[in-house]
């Protein structure tokens, strides 16, 4: 898919959910953990990132949060793809990542920036428990699971940025998430080659909420992969 966000969810091509043959060993990925290029995107952080990684290889089909050929591809659709996201985020403050899924980018999130707050949002409960065993493994104080749909939120907190991958079109996810924006502070969802058309469908709903400097931004990933795109919009009212 290159620079599009690609789903959590484990479903086979005719869209139904399967499961890896039991004690089948996930393939290796084609990035290295010891990559020097990971080593230089994640710096102090790296060890945490290999640490999930692993959780994720180990555990991810079975718990039934990436398909089978993801495990060879973690690091370079998922992993280093939310981690695109984190420069366009402040390093300090309240965040919440809707829809979580898998951690992605959330738990990344968490990892590059120890200094926010983050609350990963996500209505399903088997992905909640799998995200509250990795906060555990990973021992990550800085985030808050909650399970809920986004829209459940609205009113019970609001932060200085909101995230979200893989989620849904910008029109829906902007009315589940600008609510949880606070003023002044942003919408930061990574999106596919589709991001422009998407602003340009959810023009009215932006427009509600004053983001009406809603721009996509090409986000580096590693060195010889395709950078994927961000689309930043700031709440004004």
């Amino acid at each position: 898919m290159g620079a599009a966000a690609p789903s959590d969810a484990l479903i086979d091509a005719g869209g139904r959910d399967v499961a890896a043959p039991e004690g089948e060993r996930p393939a290796p990925d084609a990035i290295a953990d010891d990559d020097h290029r990971l080593v230089a995107l994640f710096g102090a952080h790296h060890a945490r990132a290999v640490q999930f990684h692993g959780l994720l290889r180990q555990e991810g089909v079975l718990r039934g949060l990436i398909g089978p050929r993801e495990t060879s591809r973690l690091w370079e659709r998922h992993l280093v793809n939310s981690a695109a996201v984190v420069p366009f985020l402040p390093t300090e403050g309240d965040m919440v990542d809707v829809g979580s899924g898998a951690g992605l980018p959330g738990i990344v999130i968490a990892i590059l920036r120890p200094q926010a707050q983050v609350i990963l949002v996500e209505p399903m409960e088997r992905r909640t428990t799998w995200l509250g065993h990795v906060v555990d493994e990973l021992e990550l104080s800085n985030v808050d699971v909650r399970r809920g749909r986004a829209e459940e939120y609205h009113g019970a907190f609001q932060a200085d940025a909101v995230t979200s991958r893989a989620v849904a079109p910008l029109e829906k996810l902007a009315r589940w998430t600008f609510p949880l924006v606070r003023k002044g502070g942003q919408l930061v969802v990574l999106k596919g080659r589709s991001a422009e058309v998407e602003i340009e469908a959810a023009a009215k709903v932006l427009r509600k909420y004053g983001a009406t400097d809603a721009r996509v931004a090409d986000a580096p990933t590693l060195p010889d992969l395709e950078p994927t795109r961000v689309v930043v919009a700031t709440r004004t009212r």
